[in-house]
């Protein structure tokens, strides 16, 4: 809690609740339940991540890929109820890496939160990349590698400096967000629903021969990567925990609301946006290689296409800008801990500003130079990227669930003021099931490029994680902090 004259007694519980939890906050509690709810989903964000992928999905196994998104929403919100549990009793900013902390340990948190942070920033990158081809299409140019790179980097050092203004313009801009993907989702979901469909509902269960001679089961798991992609995000309310009053109980219900509301909003947009397509062949072909693209410029012309494209390009800037903020508390959360190297620079915080800067610069530059990296070795950088970050960020979340399981299994109860009861156990083995499906689908080798094309996001995990646990096993930067860990079973009851 921020010593000013704003505080009031429940911002005072929060802090006495945080003192038990072994911290002091420097961060302004000044994110309510919609201003965190819009955080998490402007990161989960359907328009961007269903504008981003929409091609490859269907190209990867045509309409049928829709019904993705229910088995990812399903999946995602159990993963969700047992992050609710842990955050309503753990609301320490950061998220996923103190969670892991005080569930298992020390080395458990550390390579949970440096493949989670990893995989944030390869997200930051990719989001930012899948935009410049809409202010390419704004402006009306083919972007080129190098005005990917300039572009992406742009974008990136907008939010930070948007970022960099404080939590309260952090919420704002959240909202802002959040109104524009309702715009993008709503408005034109509909309008293309009830006024621009050329295909008949059927086609939803139709592959269109995608599956060639084989099972279609094949092609539905690589055209899930829409689902898989889109459904992360909701991990961000519990990130800034410390910039949230009463968090133990506005984060889960903030997080349940991403899943909700993001997913409804992602079935209407990709249902539209199939349904809408005068010729799938053209797209599968490649004929068509921007569906989304052009259908708002069939439907809305040059200047209504250019209306909805700006108001896309918002919803991408907000999403840039929520994983900024979720990836700056995790370093600042790992700096403070004194979990990594430079971590006097990275855990500075600014008192005026009530923000890590440090942390959000890196959480900018790094991921820049993923793009620049990216672009430069592969003219497919967005899929290779995108399936990494997917992939990872899958990883991150299963090795918390599985912290809870084994906590489960060593007696721990949460004693938050949000549990799942006689439900946990049954919860927690489903989302591991499910969370550990999804990072195999993400992972697994297809098609005919090169070996290491295939192979990409079982390499790059693969290194991810080899040199987190080099550096773990060598530095032991885990010894540097004598912060509470492992101490789920036997906490009081909060209340």
């Amino acid at each position: 809690m921020t010593k000013t004259d704003r505080s009031t007694p429940a911002t005072t519980d929060d802090a006495a609740r945080l003192a038990e939890l072994g911290y002091e906050s420097h961060f302004e509690r000044r994110m309510g339940l919609w201003e965190n709810f819009a955080l998490g989903f402007t990161y989960l964000s359907p328009v961007v991540g269903i504008y981003s992928v929409f091609a490859l999905g269907f190209v990867a196994g045509g309409p049928p890929m829709i019904w993705s998104i229910v088995i990812a929403g399903i999946g995602q919100l159990l993963v969700a109820l047992v992050f609710a549990e842990v955050v309503a009793q753990f609301p320490v900013a950061g998220g996923i890496y103190p969670w892991a902390r005080r569930l298992i340990g020390r080395r458990w948190a550390w390579i949970t939160g440096w493949i989670y942070g990893w995989a944030l920033i390869a997200t930051i990158a990719s989001v930012s990349t899948g935009a410049v081809l809409f202010v390419g299409s704004l402006f009306g140019f083919t972007p080129t590698r190098f005005t990917t790179v300039l572009i992406a980097g742009g974008l990136m050092v907008l939010c930070l400096l948007i970022n960099l203004s404080g939590t309260r313009t952090l919420g704002r801009v959240a909202m802002a967000g959040f109104a524009a993907e309702l715009v993008g989702a709503l408005f034109v979901g509909l309008w293309l629903l009830i006024f621009e469909r050329n295909q008949d509902f059927s086609v939803l269960f139709d592959g269109l021969g995608t599956q060639g001679d084989g099972s279609y089961l094949g092609a539905f798991l690589a055209a899930s990567l829409l689902g898989l992609y889109l459904f992360y995000g909701f991990e961000a309310c519990g990130d800034v925990a410390e910039e949230v009053p009463d968090p133990g109980k506005t984060i889960p219900k903030a997080m349940r609301r991403t899943i909700y509301v993001g997913g409804a909003a992602a079935l209407l947009i990709t249902a539209a946006l199939i349904l809408a397509q005068p010729d799938f062949n053209a797209i599968l072909s490649g004929e068509n290689a921007d569906p989304v693209g052009n259908v708002f410029k069939d439907v809305f012309g040059t200047v209504g296409s250019k209306v909805i494209t700006v108001i896309v390009l918002i919803s991408f800037v907000s999403c840039i800008l929520s994983l900024q903020a979720a990836a700056s508390r995790l370093i600042y959360s790992y700096a403070r801990d004194r979990m990594i190297f430079a971590s006097g620079a990275l855990s500075r915080f600014s008192r005026e500003r009530h923000v890590p800067p440090i942390a959000l610069t890196v959480a900018c530059l790094v991921p820049a130079g993923v793009v620049a990296i990216a672009e430069i070795i592969s003219d497919s950088a967005l899929l290779r990227v995108i399936s990494f970050a997917s992939a990872g960020i899958y990883i991150a979340f299963q090795l918390v669930v599985l912290a809870a399981l084994i906590a489960r299994s060593r007696g721990w109860q949460p004693s938050g003021k949000f549990t799942l009861g006689r439900y946990g156990f049954v919860v927690n083995i489903c989302a591991l099931v499910y969370g550990v499906g999804g990072a195999l689908n993400l992972a697994w080798p297809r098609g005919d490029a090169a070996w290491y094309d295939k192979w990409i996001v079982v390499l790059g995990c693969a290194i991810v994680a080899g040199v987190g646990l080099a550096y773990m096993l060598l530095g032991r930067p885990y010894e540097r902090s004598e912060a509470p860990h492992g101490d789920a079973i036997g906490m009081r009851a909060t209340t």
